[in-house]
């Protein structure tokens, strides 16, 4: 008799292993998958995350250069109201428009009610800014963030 119980029991054992083989396979391929797939979108955030990087640089690169090609500091007036008036049509704070030019919100105020007259590099930056419009200053103050 203990050959028979112990040879049913190793039976109900080898089919109970073979039962939760064929359950459980079609999930550990599942996972597989998963994880293949996760390890596949890592690889793309990492590349992308570089791209990214890369553009962010050029793009500072590209702003700091134009800052400085513009138009000779010395052949350009200065008018308290044409800097109000271009952060305004700007629609910026002073604290916006003096991030963009590389100065407080003070020296802003300062400019714009004709107490005090900008530098020779900051009248370089105020003239670099003349020509851009809404988007690329809200563009260029988002880089200055970052």
């Amino acid at each position: 008799m203990p050959n028979f119980a112990a040879a049913i029991k190793q039976e109900i054992l080898r089919l109970a292993r073979k039962e939760v083989k064929s359950e459980t396979s079609a999930t550990k391929q599942a996972v597989a998958q998963y994880r293949r797939d996760i390890a596949n979108l890592k690889r793309q955030l990492r590349d992308q995350e570089k791209k990214i990087s890369f553009l962010q640089a050029q793009e500072k690169k590209r702003l700091a250069d134009t800052s400085q090609v513009e138009e000779p500091a010395e052949s350009v007036r200065f008018s308290a109201r044409s800097v109000r008036a271009q952060r305004e049509r700007l629609g910026l704070s002073a604290a916006d428009y003096a991030r963009l030019v590389g100065v407080s919100s003070l020296t802003i105020y300062n400019w714009e009610h004709g107490k005090t007259r900008p530098r020779a590099e900051q009248l370089a930056s105020l003239v670099a800014l003349r020509g851009i419009g809404k988007r690329e200053a809200q563009r260029r103050l988002e880089l200055l963030e970052s």
